[in-house]
């Protein structure tokens, strides 16, 4: 028994250690891409979200470009805590290259080849155009630098075995879009590259299984807060019925059509939309009124 016991747990270990394995972009994947923008990454800064989950706890205003990390996000599995992603070469990450950027957006993965947990939105980031990581990353250097160390996650076992993470991304890690076709025509394909990608909408909106991977049968659908305290609303135009004019001013103003304003973490998100051009809000809202009511047959988009 041992005879053919012991071998079959070997090969089991082995494919595991391949499956889990950290993937990564080719080395010359990026040098190729010349010509970076800064100007243009502020604005894949600002559809991305970025200093709202990576600013100081409280900051305001400018102060917001400030990337020192240190907010808390509770979850069923332990409570995350934003890293300092700022220009500083030790606390931050002045020391990174273009391509670390690019591992980290694209696969989840550190510059010492470690999985990061997917509270940081990579299954959303992983859609990111090569260009707008290149420019992403020129933006990154403007902001000023702080040195306030990273706060350590409070993650218990069996969560804190980070290479069981490469797992998990084998099972829910897709490159595949929801809203599928390459015909959607021009409006609607920006607009599944903002919420799909860049805004990683569906980081909130959509419910999620039992080992944290989001439920794409039931995609923008609402789900419970991570903190345990109420609901994060549905998106699909059965539960939102806001005409696409509505939804485009929500994200320029925070106003609802009841004349409500946005308040806790969908503050952040209007603070950023509003500074995204009209035809933007637009493509988000034309998206989120293509969207199937789940449980329905596939429209097709």
């Amino acid at each position: 028994m041992l005879k053919v016991l012991v071998p079959a747990v070997l090969v089991a270990a082995g494919i595991a250690w391949v499956v889990t394995a950290p993937k990564s972009v080719a080395e010359d994947e990026f040098v190729a891409i010349s010509g970076a923008e800064a100007d243009r990454g502020e604005v894949i800064f600002t559809a991305a979200g970025c200093a709202s989950c990576h600013h100081a706890p409280g900051a305001e205003g400018e102060a917001r470009l400030v990337l020192a990390g240190g907010q808390a996000f509770p979850s069923p599995f332990g409570t995350f805590k934003a890293p300092n992603i700022s220009p500083d070469p030790e606390h931050g990450i002045g020391g990174w290259e273009v391509r670390d950027l690019a591992n980290a957006l694209l696969h989840g993965v550190s510059p010492g080849g470690g999985h990061y947990y997917p509270a940081f939105p990579y299954t959303s980031y992983t859609h990111m155009a090569d260009r707008d990581i290149v420019d992403l990353w020129a933006y990154l250097q403007t902001l000023p630098a702080s040195s306030e160390p990273s706060v350590g996650h409070d993650v218990g076992f069996p969560f804190n075995i980070r290479r069981s993470l490469g797992g998990w991304k084998f099972l829910f890690l897709k490159d595949d879009w929801v809203m599928d076709g390459n015909d959607l025509g021009a409006e609607l394909t920006r607009g599944r590259y903002l919420v799909e990608a860049l805004g990683h909408c569906a980081e909130c909106h959509t419910p999620r299984n039992a080992l944290g991977g989001l439920d794409r049968g039931r995609w923008m659908a609402g789900a419970p807060d991570p903190s345990g305290k109420g609901t994060i609303p549905a998106l699909t135009p059965d539960k939102l019925t806001w005409s696409e004019t509505d939804i485009a001013y929500y994200l320029e103003t925070g106003f609802t059509p009841e004349f409500d304003s946005a308040g806790g973490h969908m503050a952040k998100v209007v603070t950023n939309t509003a500074k995204l051009e009209a035809e933007d809000r637009a493509a988000i809202a034309a998206y989120l009124k293509a969207l199937p009511v789940p449980g329905s047959p596939s429209t097709g988009y």
